[in-house]
């Protein structure tokens, strides 16, 4: 076998090793990957890591990657879950082409396999139910025991499993195991379970069939139907290996794939379990599979993710042996790294405060041009209104504030950004002593960054929406989903227990009017705050923008807190 040490360099990982390999030697003149979901969920950001791995590596060394779908469980799998899986591949980048295939493409084979395998007497006919099975099986410390059946006649194994395929008996009454060894300190080598019996309806054979293999059996066949040269998958699969070569080995396959395992990604502050997921889409503790706090790659995208920015993040942790978990801040550090150059800069207020400057011009409007991008001119510029009345951040004004404070106070100066330099002179609080309002004086000969001579330079430079002008919008602000970076690492409690109540804030808010009517799917980085894109929800009626990530990595702090804790 090839050598499988891990590599240090740079771009090259011990899985590149072992196919750099077998193309020198001439093993294989091409590579064929495949990457092979069960249809009964969205994919997460665990599943970009293996689709970037497998689709990547075909197009490196100029091989073909499939996607295969393993439907071999109906009763937990839907269409839906089908398109949506194509859907995020394609989005994230990747095509296979005309190798679009699914485990039910090869049920007849498989079944045809499956009578070989009795004919040769490496299968059989049990009848032991559940807890029989359990029981007989052993565990670490014990072997297992022989089925009772174990020795049943070929013939009669064969008449048996026909009988099973024409719908004969009732779920459970029998199933088809491989003759390995039951004495195997490898668990899954203790006649594994190949066939059994569920009458359900299958979403794309219909009720044609009564049995359904199971994936150990089905994945190696599928891979060698398929001419897989490098069957990748994660290292919870590195034990099942024996059995997927011994049931090739045992068919005389003309293919043999070869199985390469590597650590799954495990994403601090979310959950990459399939079924937790599912818990927290069916019991509405979010808004569906695409809720931008979930790790699903149709969340991600519905936040603002780039497919480059999920990409390079996969490229950017590498592929290893080793399990680790990864924190939140370097995905988000890749999101921020493809957003900057590519997003156009807008004027937005997220918790507006009234402005009132007492003396502009009543009823008069302002133009002032500004550029898309401060580095990038090809982004051309927008015209922003400045009137007598705008909004500034609540956070941008304090009555009382501490030392180098260098937004706006009573008495106080700040420029605005793009346009003049205003002084609070007066600040006028609602009947619960809340500032309500600032009375502002701007200074004319100030506009576009110009001191004049004898004023003190102003440091603080803040942004702004004209109040009579801007555009209102609904805003939703995301945090992370779980309290803590390993939801349901405590056993002695329900996972959702760590669902932070607090990971989703919905607020009225206000935008420059150039940016109100962007259509669904625009981005754009509000200048001081971070990265929105237009949402989904959006209408004629109402403009919703979902916060994609904030400018800075205030989270980084949290997480590096964290591990000095641990």
């Amino acid at each position: 076998m090839s050598n499988q040490n891990e590599d240090k360099k740079p771009g090259v990982n011990f899985i590149r090793q072992v196919i750099e390999a077998d193309l020198e030697s001439g093993k294989h003149k091409k590579i064929a990957t495949r990457f092979p979901p069960e249809p009964n969920g969205f994919l997460h950001i665990g599943h970009a890591k293996s689709i970037c791995l497998n689709f990547g590596l075909a197009q490196t060394y100029s091989g073909k990657c499939h996607l295969r779908f393993d439907d071999t469980n109906p009763t937990k799998e839907d269409l839906k879950y089908v398109n949506s899986i194509q859907e995020d591949v394609k989005w994230l980048g990747f095509d296979w082409g005309e190798n679009l295939f699914f485990a039910s493409d090869y049920f007849e084979r498989l079944y045809e396999l499956a009578c070989e395998l009795i004919k040769r007497n490496k299968a059989y006919v049990c009848e032991l139910n559940a807890e029989q099975m359990r029981e007989y099986r052993g565990d670490l410390k014990k072997p297992g025991k022989p089925s009772p059946w174990r020795e049943r006649p070929i013939d009669e194994n064969l008449d048996l499993f026909k009988r099973m395929r024409a719908g004969e008996f009732d779920d459970g009454r029998y199933m088809l195991r491989a003759k390995i060894d039951m004495s195997s300190p490898n668990i899954n080598m203790r006649d594994p379970v190949l066939y059994r019996i569920r009458k359900v309806h299958h979403q794309r054979t219909g009720d044609q069939w009564p049995i359904y293999p199971m994936y150990d059996y089905t994945h190696c066949l599928s891979d060698s139907v398929e001419g897989i040269t490098h069957s990748i998958c994660t290292l919870e699969f590195e034990d099942h290996r024996p059995l997927y070569d011994w049931v090739i080995d045992s068919l005389d396959m003309p293919c043999h794939p070869q199985q390469i395992e590597f650590s799954r990604l495990n994403l601090e502050f979310t959950v990459m379990s399939k079924r937790r997921l599912l818990q927290l889409v069916e019991e509405n503790h979010v808004d569906g599979w695409d809720d931008p706090r979930m790790p699903t790659i149709a969340g991600m995208k519905r936040r603002g993710y780039t497919p480059a920015s999920i990409r390079n993040f996969c490229e950017q942790i590498g592929v290893t042996k080793k399990d680790s978990s990864i924190t939140m801040s370097t995905l988000e550090t890749c999101v921020r790294d493809d957003l900057g150059p590519m997003t156009p800069r807008a004027l937005g207020v997220l918790n507006p405060i009234k402005v009132v400057i007492t003396n502009y011009p009543e009823g008069e409007v302002e133009q002032i041009e500004a550029p898309y991008h401060p580095q990038d001119e090809s982004f051309g510029s927008r015209k922003i209104p400045f009137s007598k009345e705008l909004y500034i951040e609540a956070s941008d004004f304090m009555e009382e504030p501490p030392k180098k404070y260098f937004r706006l106070r009573p008495g106080g100066s700040v420029r605005l950004r793009y346009a003049y330099v205003i002084t609070c002179d007066e600040v006028i609080k609602d009947k619960n002593g809340e500032v309500s309002e600032l009375r502002c004086s701007y200074h004319k000969d100030t506009f576009g960054g110009v001191t004049p001579e004898g004023m003190k330079k102003v440091k603080g430079i803040i942004h702004w929406v004209s109040a009579t002008e801007g555009t209102e919008i609904e805003a939703r602000l995301y945090d992370r989903l779980f309290k803590v970076p390993k939801p349901g690492s405590d056993k002695t409690k329900d996972f959702k227990e760590d669902i932070n109540p607090d990971s989703l804030e919905t607020v009225k808010a206000y935008v420059e009017p150039s940016i109100g009517q962007a259509k669904h799917g625009e981005r754009f980085q509000f200048e001081r705050l971070g990265y929105f894109i237009v949402d989904q929800d959006s209408s004629d009626k109402k403009m919703v923008f979902n916060q994609t990530i904030t400018l800075r990595d205030t989270w980084a702090q949290i997480e590096k807190a964290h591990a000095q804790e641990n």
